[in-house]
């Protein structure tokens, strides 16, 4: 089995498109004003987002986006208006997180994690 895709809810589809192009994902699917399909630059990933009459409460989605240009793409982001609620940081858990909400308030986290995202030092063997 593999994650292929991450689905989130948006109360205005057409406001998310331009935060997540922004991003640097590439658009595919535009079925406005219900749904559309991003892919992701690096690997095979796709993430979508889809129009809901009202948004989940609570904490609400996680979204984790790696690249190892972390500072690059954040200063990047910056330039392009986006707000950071976190500049990158080093974790406890060995990643480097950068933290803002998509238009939606979910979390997306933009981060480098190299070997540790899979084989941290505390991994269960």
């Amino acid at each position: 089995m593999n994650l292929n895709q991450i689905t989130v809810p948006s109360l205005d589809i057409e406001k998310s498109i331009l935060f997540y192009k922004k991003l640097g994902l590439r658009l595919i699917v535009e079925s406005l004003p219900h749904y559309a399909r991003f892919e992701c630059l690096e690997g095979n990933a796709t993430f979508s987002i889809h129009r809901v009459e009202e948004l989940p409460k609570g904490d609400g989605v996680y979204v984790y986006f790696e690249t190892k240009k972390l500072d690059t793409e954040v200063q990047r982001l910056i330039k392009e208006g986006l707000k950071f609620d976190q500049l990158p940081t080093d974790q406890r858990w060995l990643w480097r997180e950068a933290r803002l909400k998509d238009p939606d308030a979910n979390q997306i986290i933009l981060y480098f994690g190299g070997d540790n995202r899979k084989n941290p030092p505390w991994r269960i063997h």
